[in-house]
């Protein structure tokens, strides 16, 4: 049985899980924190969460994307939000498969965090559902299906996409800070 307004917030980003866990806490929520997914899953031993949210990238090597399978078998009945900086289809589609409830991008409100986390569903204006995807972003969600068929090799992405190492790993850094 889940603990009704217990949460567990899985990211390496420590300040971030810091400000998360504290707007949680003064919303009601009792809120852990997990930098990893071997701290999650040893949480999770004495923990039973209403909801986790999960970021896309842990640490440099580890992908919340393999952590959810592991989080649904341990917890069938919790509600798990993926929230990343690097949001694309492509990497939506997959968590959803995966087990996640909801895919949410970075940065989001904590109420925005809620509602997705609820399961509360959120209609996009109409004008917004119509817009055609601009070449930036389609390059985006390319580059995001490349380096997933990759398992996160920026190298043997970049051999993919044609292009230097560097130049990938600038175009990457250059959409996670929003420049």
């Amino acid at each position: 049985m889940t603990e009704s307004r217990t949460l567990l917030i899985i990211d390496d980003d420590d300040r971030f899980r810091r400000i998360l866990a504290r707007a949680l806490t003064q919303r009601g929520f009792t809120a852990h924190t997990a930098t990893d997914g071997q701290a999650a899953l040893h949480a999770l031993a004495s923990l039973s969460p209403w909801g986790m949210i999960v970021d896309l990238r842990l640490a440099e090597y580890e992908d919340g994307l393999q952590l959810i399978p592991r989080l649904r078998k341990r917890c069938p009945h919790t509600r798990i939000l993926m929230l990343t900086g690097y949001a694309s289809i492509a990497t939506a589609v997959e968590a959803v498969k995966l087990g996640a409830d909801q895919y949410l991008a970075k940065p989001a409100d904590t109420e925005t965090i809620l509602l997705h986390l609820e399961g509360t569903s959120i209609t996009p204006e109409p004008d917004e559902v119509d817009k055609a995807m601009s070449v930036r972003q389609l390059e985006w969600e390319h580059i995001q299906r490349v380096l997933r068929d990759k398992n996160g090799n920026i190298s043997a992405a970049a051999r993919a996409l044609g292009m230097h190492r560097r130049t990938l790993q600038r175009k990457l850094q250059k959409h996670n800070t929003g420049l």
